[in-house]
């Protein structure tokens, strides 16, 4: 119970105020005057003023309230490592133990990783949780973590000292890959540098060494391993294998007693691109299709294209000069002998032998394409002469024999059951055709013999093979048994997707990755990752996903269209995934491949030591064991050595409020003119 006296004042306090001054300003003039009674004027005046304050007597039946001890437990990825959850969890159970002897309250909060790659907001998570209870009751915070926090500057206000239970023990210490500086995109046999450190932090034993190793592979592809020094950086030179996205891992070993291993492993994304695409049409001579092929190239601007068209064979005498056929000489030799290996495609467009080029350079690019090029052979009845590209050697790389039969009828080209699972035409636009037919008629084709390892993607008249695909040692042939699709390219019937069958078939004979038949990707979108498999046989295996924490997994994939095969996994944590299925390897990151949590791995009271000293706080090491709790004065020091304080509160409910008028009006009027009258009877007599 407590009384106090409290006033409420009848006229406003500058009222009153107001006409107390004037009326004292006339008990002074009284005063100077020497009229005897202005003293008792004083006391009526003063008496009028306490009437017009009206004082009363407050009394309180006040129920104590017990004071709230804020505790904020870190549980985010970095508390996984060593015996930090441990630790973690005595503290808490000893704090709640010690709290509750105190007569303490507490408010217990777990703060996980922050959404994205945030880190831990450990003052964020204090925040609502100081927002949660009566601020006049909090008597302390105590944050239990090992110190990496990564809102440190954002202390709310506290109105009570703050601690650090820390986890983590001396000696820790751990190794990280750093890329520091990495483009997004590279140009494709130019060599470029990725900028890399291998860093050692906390308590490094003298046996770490200074210098470690690092293991690179591109598309989960054969390993490569450089030595390099710790604490320095390095300009490490690479040069992309395709265009097309790239996938880079780089690892360095796990060193003995470091903390973890999670940030020793980096994946960038870099796109391949080819500097200039450099391609060789080679028309054997002019007809309507000539155009179609020139236009799609020249449509390009990242194209180079060299294109020369035989206008007169030598067995042609119609009297004109060589000298006069062209404004300059055709470099044959330089293109087909010295730079042959500079094209990226070369393409025979109704090409037949007639002297024109010498069997030598034919040879010259049949080694071309065994050596890793792309030859793409456009036939028309050529193909079937007896002077067809095919009697030459170029013979034993071409994916089909000609039987010396022309088809001269109107067909539908239509995408084989192999096609139909091949990048290069599955899903190619529909729609163009007249009649519900999904593409225009071509009306010639050479029928032709495919190779038993061959791939027949489209067929033709009768079922006959009209698009071959073909694997060459290192390089890749495609046969078209037509030289109609022109009438695509003019809108014959509707035409058809000329373009986009053309852009493939350049892309997979030039080993653009998206388009490969026998594939393992892999995309992320959020936290979600989907697993895509590319077969032209049956349905593929498991997929086992190796998580960064390294606890594997199966997914099973089921069919999403004929050769494609899909399935989702949500990664729970950030870092490197790794999708193996067969020989066949699959590499994304979600995130950073080292998330913020894995950054810093050392403890410490640094980061939050500004803010613990602004609340009068300490730092404890739980390696040393659990503190105490101590009721300290609020202003002073709340920690020491094995001790954490906390300020009382002396927070209180009040049950009931009695108000008690300590003088009646009446009386009050009654005192004043009395005292006025004494006043006038004494001043009277004088």
């Amino acid at each position: 119970m407590t009384r106090q006296i409290i006033f409420d004042p009848m006229l406003p306090l500058w009222l009153i105020a107001a006409l107390a001054g004037v009326a004292l300003a006339v008990c002074v003039l009284a005063a100077v005057r020497g009229l005897p009674g202005w003293w008792l004027r004083a006391l009526a005046v003063g008496t009028v003023a306490l009437a017009l304050l009206d004082p009363s007597l407050q009394t309180e039946d006040r129920e104590p309230l017990s004071d709230i001890l804020l505790i904020a437990v870190d549980e985010s990825a970095s508390q996984g490592l060593s015996d930090r959850r441990d630790q973690t969890e005595a503290a808490l159970a000893d704090l709640l133990e010690e709290a509750a002897g105190d007569g303490l309250d507490t408010r217990v909060t777990r703060v996980a990783d922050g959404d994205g790659d945030e880190g831990t907001l450990m003052m964020a998570a204090l925040g609502e949780l100081l927002a949660e209870v009566p601020r006049d009751r909090v008597a302390g915070a105590v944050i239990i973590s090992d110190g990496q926090v990564h809102d440190a500057a954002q202390l709310p206000e506290l109105p009570a000292p703050l601690h650090l239970l820390r986890t983590g023990r001396d000696g820790d210490w751990d190794r990280r890959l750093i890329v520091s500086n990495a483009p997004s995109f590279a140009i494709l046999d130019e060599e470029f540098t990725i900028t890399l450190r291998i860093e050692d932090q906390g308590d490094v034993p003298a046996d770490a060494g200074t210098e470690a190793d690092i293991v690179l592979a591109i598309d989960g592809g054969q390993p490569r391993a450089y030595r390099m020094p710790v604490g320095e950086d390095i300009q490490l030179p690479v040069t992309l294998p395709h265009g097309g996205l790239n996938v880079i891992e780089f690892s360095v070993p796990e060193a003995d007693g470091e903390l973890t291993d999670r940030n020793n492993a980096a994946v960038i994304q870099i796109n391949g691109v080819r500097d200039r695409l450099r391609v060789l049409l080679v028309s054997g001579e002019p007809h309507p299709g000539q155009r179609t092929w020139r236009n799609l190239l020249k449509a390009d601007s990242a194209v180079d294209l060299v294109h020369f068209t035989i206008l007169r064979p030598p067995g042609k005498q119609d009297g004109v000069p060589v000298t006069e056929l062209s404004l300059i000489a055709f470099p044959t030799r330089e293109l087909f002998s010295e730079k042959i290996d500079e094209f990226d495609l070369i393409i025979f467009d109704r090409y037949q032998r007639r002297g024109i080029l010498p069997s030598v350079y034919l040879d010259n690019v049949r080694s071309y394409v065994e050596q890793g090029g792309a030859l793409l052979v456009a036939a028309g009845p050529d193909f079937a002469s007896a002077d067809s590209i095919f009697r030459s050697p170029l013979a034993p790389i071409l994916p089909a024999a000609p039987t010396a039969i022309v088809l001269n009828e109107g067909f539908l080209p239509t995408v084989s059951e192999t096609g139909q699972k091949h990048p290069v035409t599955e899903g190619l636009p529909t729609g163009f055709g007249l009649d519900g037919a999904p593409w225009g008629r071509w009306f010639r084709q050479v029928q032709v013999e495919a190779l038993p390892d061959a791939e027949t993607v489209m067929t033709g008249v009768n079922d006959e093979p009209l698009l071959i695909l073909d694997r060459v040692k290192a390089g890749r042939v495609a046969l078209l048994g037509s030289d109609h699709v022109w009438l695509w390219d003019r809108g014959f019937e509707g035409g058809g997707p000329q373009a986009e069958l053309l852009r493939r078939l350049a892309h997979w004979l030039m080993q653009e990755p998206e388009l490969e038949e026998e594939a393992l990707t892999a995309a992320a979108l959020g936290q979600e990752i989907t697993v895509t498999r590319r077969t032209l046989g049956d349905a593929p295996g498991v997929v086992t996903v190796t998580a960064p924490d390294g606890t594997e997994s199966q997914l099973e994939l089921t069919m999403q269209a004929p050769g494609r095969f899909v399935g989702r996994i949500v990664g729970a944590e950030q870092g490197l995934y790794r999708m193996t299925e067969g020989e066949r390897t699959a590499v994304i990151g979600l995130g950073p491949a080292a998330p913020r949590e894995f950054i810093e791995t050392s403890a410490t009271d640094t980061i939050l030591a500004p803010a613990i000293d602004a609340r009068q706080g300490g730092a404890i090491a739980l390696q040393d064991g659990s503190p105490n709790l101590r009721s300290v004065r609020e202003g002073r020091r709340a920690a020491g050595r094995g001790w954490i304080g906390w300020t009382p509160r002396n927070a209180y409910l009040t049950a009931d409020v009695r108000i008690l008028s300590l003088v009646p009006a009446w009386l009050f009027l009654l005192l004043a003119a009395g005292l006025a009258t004494w006043a006038w009877l004494r001043e009277g007599r004088s």
